[in-house]
């Protein structure tokens, strides 16, 4: 008879690791253990856990295993931005973005297997499809490249923040984005803060109403435009959840919380779409009662787009209409666009089940 498949501990939180080894009779206090040896120390071996009894570990390699994913492409930057292509089991890809900057280092982490949404301006939108990502995908991102940028792990950390914006609309995913994110904030494994993780969503209104009282983190909504009729067009899933109740949902996350703490709006400047001067007065008067700060972000191109990047003196003129409407701005600067690895680059190799390049050929045929 064929042997069972073997668990992954990457899949596991602290908790349910705990229910895992009171199931075999074993004290809570080993999930402690094994949840450091695996994220802390980045052992992916049993025989490595030496504070663990042989029979244990012996019994742990039976029926379980710690299986990081596989490095496919390993591409640097220019600017130092590293960007790994990482082969999934059933064949299909992802991408992960660390991004170093003058102290601190960003790891951006997917959480799908492409993207179940289709904003018309993002490339991992164009390749489709297949599925979420499980807990152990997720985590096993931050896991291995902890392993690779900090090999001593009693050496500085070098992942200073973990963003979900990768691959993916991490609120479609929300079981396992959130057991994630509960991992990369767990004292015994990565040990981050809630301001340094932070979740990027489009607008899935009840899951995110959902968040708060799960896991609290850091907020990004990708908003794009500053009225429905135009954020339908860029944003789809708009049309199920319209600005109104999207900004309504962030009122109810931020209920409560420090008057510093803000929401990141996430804008993508468009030439000619979203960017003129009705449209920055418009995006004002929209969040005029909403703690935010905005992101403006350079449109990267990607192939066969229809999109062209706003010019540097119409960002800079978007951003100042905004700050002389009292709000706090910030443009980002684009990093690792050689290796295609700036925001909305980011596509994987994916076995599409959503047929999306069918979409996209109607949407954008002429009339």
């Amino acid at each position: 008879m064929a042997q069972d498949k073997k668990i992954n501990l990457l899949d596991f939180t602290s908790d349910k690791l705990k229910a895992f080894f009171l199931e075999r009779g074993e004290k809570p206090f080993r999930a402690t253990q094994i949840i450091k040896w695996i994220h802390q120390h980045g052992v992916s071996n049993f025989d490595d856990m030496t504070n663990v009894s042989k029979a244990l570990r012996a019994e742990l390699a039976d029926i379980s295993e710690i299986k990081p994913l596989e490095i496919a492409i390993d591409n640097e930057s220019t600017d130092g931005t590293r960007k790994w292509l990482l082969r999934l089991e059933d064949g299909n890809c992802i991408e992960t973005v660390f991004i170093p900057e003058d102290g601190r280092g960003t790891l951006c982490v997917s959480s799908q297997v492409g993207c179940a949404l289709d904003c018309t301006f993002c490339s991992t939108a164009r390749q489709g499809f297949n599925r979420n990502l499980t807990v152990g995908e997720i985590i096993g991102q931050v896991w291995l490249a902890k392993n690779i940028l900090q090999p001593d792990p009693e050496s500085d950390r070098v992942i200073s923040n973990v963003v979900m914006m990768g691959m993916g609309e991490p609120l479609l995913n929300y079981n396992n984005v959130i057991d994630a994110m509960t991992l990369m904030l767990d004292d015994n494994a990565y040990g981050l803060s809630k301001r340094r993780v932070t979740l990027s969503t489009s607008g899935v209104v009840p899951a995110l109403d959902r968040l708060r009282d799960e896991v609290e983190v850091s907020l990004a909504i990708s908003l794009h435009a500053p009225n429905n009729a135009l954020r339908d067009q860029l944003v789809p899933v708009n049309r199920k959840y319209p600005i109104e109740q999207l900004l309504e949902s962030c009122m109810r996350f931020m209920k409560g919380k420090a008057a510093r703490e803000r929401i990141t709006i996430e804008y993508v400047m468009l030439h000619d779409v979203n960017d003129s001067d009705e449209n920055a007065r418009e995006l004002a008067r929209v969040l005029k009662d909403v703690p935010v700060k905005v992101n403006l972000i350079p449109f990267n191109p990607f192939p066969e787009t229809r999109y062209t990047r706003s010019s540097n003196n119409r960002i800079h003129r978007f951003a100042d209409i905004l700050i002389d409407a009292g709000m706090v701005v910030m443009t980002r600067k684009t990093r690792g666009e050689d290796i295609d690895a700036a925001c909305g680059q980011l596509a994987g190799d994916i076995n599409d089940k959503s047929r999306r390049d069918i979409h996209f050929a109607r949407i954008e045929s002429p009339q």
